[in-house]
């Protein structure tokens, strides 16, 4: 039989291909874990041999897939009310509960074990802490208990830079707090930005966000307000001595994008936005995608310079 007969066949009988599993990790929240912890690992101000730099990002990875398959075996009854959410392996019935959450504690187990073996024990315990945050803290706590949940959730993926930091130094710097910092505080505009246009699906599966319980004006007032407290945090970032000219610049300009597409958005009145399919919305969306991968894309300008004496303020 051939790969697409195989694979054809899985899928008419309903059973759990390859895919299925690797879906099950959140591949897409997986890439961001990884690349920033990758960027903190190179911006830090002592060498890692590569083989133990390769490892350690590979051991945070699967770190991060192992929340994301515990986060879908808790969060299983609310994807099945969700548009967007049915297709994920427990919802489209590929991939059983009980399968979901073996493979996540196995994981979770083997990639904080494994981390500090090739790294060390702060970079171990910053990653089981990250684990137990998202799953515990934020998914089976916050996230259906508060309209804040995204705020305080949101440090769960501030983590993975901190972790890479931590494997080259063995521990914390204002750098690494900073780093974690711009991406705890990109996290609510960036997400409350896709609630506003998905707010339905948040409503029908009972889960308290912004949108649902204080309503979209009220949400475009939050998405305002943090916009100028991650400029600030970005700007702070750019003056460590991870940060220099290039970097700057571009914080400069994406954050001068993302105040504008804010204020554009809290200018808004509900009748606009569902007049145009929430264009605003949809367009701040977007940047926040490109927001984050630019900031720390900016940090490896930066440490890839120093080298020949161009990057940094020394």
């Amino acid at each position: 039989m051939t790969d697409a007969s195989i694979q054809t066949t899985k899928t008419e009988t309903g059973e759990a291909g390859f895919g299925d599993y690797f879906a099950l990790l959140k591949p897409r929240v997986m890439s961001l874990v990884v690349f920033t912890a990758l960027v903190g690992l190179l911006v830090a101000p002592v060498g890692v041999n590569p083989i133990v730099g390769l490892a350690s990002i590979l051991f945070i990875a699967v770190g991060g897939g192992a929340s994301g398959a515990l986060n879908m075996w808790w969060d299983a009854d609310i994807d099945r009310k969700m548009k967007r959410t049915l297709t994920r392996p427990i919802p489209s019935g590929k991939v059983e509960e009980g399968e979901a959450f073996a493979i996540g504690i196995t994981l979770s187990v083997m990639a904080v074990v494994m981390l500090g073996l090739a790294a060390n024990l702060m970079a171990a315990a910053l990653l089981a802490f990250t684990i137990f945050f998202y799953v515990v803290i934020y998914t089976m706590w916050l996230k259906r208990w508060t309209p804040q949940n995204i705020v305080i959730g949101g440090a769960a993926g501030a983590f993975p830079p901190m972790i890479g930091w931590a494997v080259a130094t063995g521990g914390v710097s204002i750098e690494s707090v900073l780093m974690f910092a711009l991406t705890f505080a990109w996290t609510p505009p960036h997400f409350w930005a896709l609630a506003l246009f998905t707010k339905g699906d948040y409503a029908n599966a009972g889960v308290p966000m912004l949108t649902v319980t204080h309503g979209r004006k009220a949400t475009r007032n939050h998405i305002l307000g943090y916009t100028f407290a991650l400029a600030a945090v970005a700007i702070a970032l750019g003056l460590t001595s991870v940060g220099g000219p290039t970097y700057m610049v571009i914080a400069l300009v994406l954050n001068a994008m993302f105040i504008k597409g804010a204020w554009d958005v809290f200018r808004r009145t509900d009748a606009d936005s569902e007049a145009d399919s929430h264009k605003a919305e949809r367009s701040l969306f977007k940047l926040s995608l490109a927001y984050l991968f630019l900031h720390y894309g900016a940090l490896l300008v930066e440490a890839s310079l120093k080298p020949f004496g161009l990057g940094g303020w020394g």
